[in-house]
């Protein structure tokens, strides 16, 4: 076990070693699945090297880009958002910069605002790119941007927070849900806070400071006393020690373990606070981190909608139908764009029921035999091109892939199962894909 009070103390590649197991690990918290050349790639470059790719943004292959680009321009044509969805599905499957596009999948969730009221692609196609764009960057800047992103003021009622009759909701979850949390402020925080906010308005698609709504009398907020405006506020907000301790507890539960050490969430805070909310110093450090590498860490976030479904894809190099995709994400509990409530996905165990595990099973074996969801590489002749002539070869490729573990003990219950399955070598294998993503293992990350 790891010493609490070491819980972020640096891993120690020489001593502890660094395997394709290792790198499989990084990759999946680090992305939405990872191919196998990714792993090899990560496996033989090292942890450094790795890190140092995924936080900083790598040019998108020029195939990749052209898609994109069509994608976006249907979206906005359409203003379908099913089509924004898509969109965004195929960033997540086949980006180069997946570290990117998992960060700004947990601001959305952060920064939770739904199309149900929105009801404008553009305006979440805006927010979007604004949180791509922060998505590694600084969480000082990206607060300061969401304040007044237009999707924001409207899903939050900006336009009917006025100088006489100020709307608490930004400011409400702002210190509830943006930057401190529950129990860190009072009721007199909020509707101060809320009076500095006063003007924030939308007019002709764009943010508006209205001058003559906003309140410019004295306010006192976490003690301070002054003619506050918003961005004031939130300079205020990112001062309470509260606020680092929030983002840092949120990112070890995202990245880590679903119930981090008071002493990890500490180190983080400190973290935060030293490099001035710049993201990527702390996701270094978390990274990098003997808690990290675990075995209390290890397996032990249930694995996403967006893990499951597009990660799965992404593991297998599929060619994917990114509609259905969506859609069976939303009816596993994670409907991009539309988020539950203010306080997004919560995730965790919550992701597991009777019938998302039947929906989960279903996948797994629809991505096998079929091609609803996507369509895989068949299975021989993936063998065929690596010239692998035993089954256990083939086996310990799928093992290695999606398991992250040497076949062990698994392997012959897997080749019994191959020997038990008529067919052609291409429908037996599949049938082996089919078992281990739909193995109780696999939920797991």
């Amino acid at each position: 076990m790891i010493a609490a009070a070491d819980s972020l103390a640096l891993y120690d590649v020489a001593a502890s070693g660094w395997t394709r197991r290792h790198a499989a690990h990084l990759l999946w918290r680090a992305q939405h699945g990872a191919t196998d050349a990714e792993i090899t790639r990560a496996h033989e470059e090292g942890l450094t090297a790795t890190l140092d790719r995924l936080l900083n943004p790598q040019p998108e292959a020029s195939e990749f880009a052209a898609a994109d680009a069509t994608l976006a321009q249907l979206a906005a044509d359409s203003g379908d958002i099913g089509d924004l969805k898509a969109w965004w599905a195929h960033r997540i499957v086949r980006t180069a910069n997946p570290l990117v596009e998992k960060m700004t999948l947990f601001w959305h969730n952060h920064f939770a605002t739904s199309n149900t009221k929105v009801d404008s692609v553009p305006r979440m196609t805006a927010q979007n790119v604004t949180l791509r764009t922060h998505a590694v960057g600084s969480f000082r800047d990206l607060l300061g941007a969401m304040a007044r992103d237009v999707a924001m003021l409207v899903w939050l009622d900006g336009n009917a927070n006025r100088r006489r009759q100020p709307n608490e909701n930004f400011a409400r979850e702002l210190l509830e849900l943006f930057a401190l949390g529950v129990g860190n402020y009072t009721e007199r925080d909020i509707q101060e806070a809320a009076r500095a906010f006063t003007g924030w308005h939308v007019r002709q698609e764009k943010f508006w400071f209205n001058a003559r709504q906003h309140d410019d009398g004295a306010k006192q907020v976490f003690g301070a006393s002054g003619n506050f405006d918003g961005g004031e506020i939130i300079d205020l907000c990112l001062a309470q020690p509260s606020c680092a301790r929030f983002l840092a507890s949120k990112l070890l539960r995202q990245f880590v373990m679903p119930s981090p050490p008071q002493e990890a969430v500490d180190v983080l805070a400190a973290n935060l606070r030293e490099h001035d909310y710049h993201l990527a110093p702390a996701l270094r450090t978390l990274f990098c981190s003997e808690l990290f590498f675990s075995a209390a860490a290890e397996r032990s976030i249930i694995k996403s909608p967006a893990d499951l479904v597009l990660g799965t894809l992404r593991t297998l190099e599929a060619r994917a139908n990114l509609r259905p995709a969506v859609q069976l994400m939303a009816e596993l509990g994670q409907n991009p764009f539309e988020p539950p409530t203010v306080k997004g996905w919560e995730g965790g165990r919550l992701w597991i029921n009777s019938a998302s595990m039947l929906k989960r099973a279903n996948f797994a074996t629809d991505l096998a035999f079929s091609d609803s969801y996507g369509t895989i590489a068949d299975p021989a002749e993936l063998a065929a091109s690596r010239n692998w002539r035993r089954i256990d070869e083939m086996l310990q490729h799928y093992v290695e892939l999606l398991w992250s573990a040497d076949a062990g003990e698994s392997l012959p219950l897997l080749e019994r199962a191959m020997s038990e399955t008529r067919g052609t070598l291409s429908q037996r294998l599949r049938g082996v894909v089919h078992l281990i993503l739909a193995a109780p293992r696999y939920q797991l990350m």
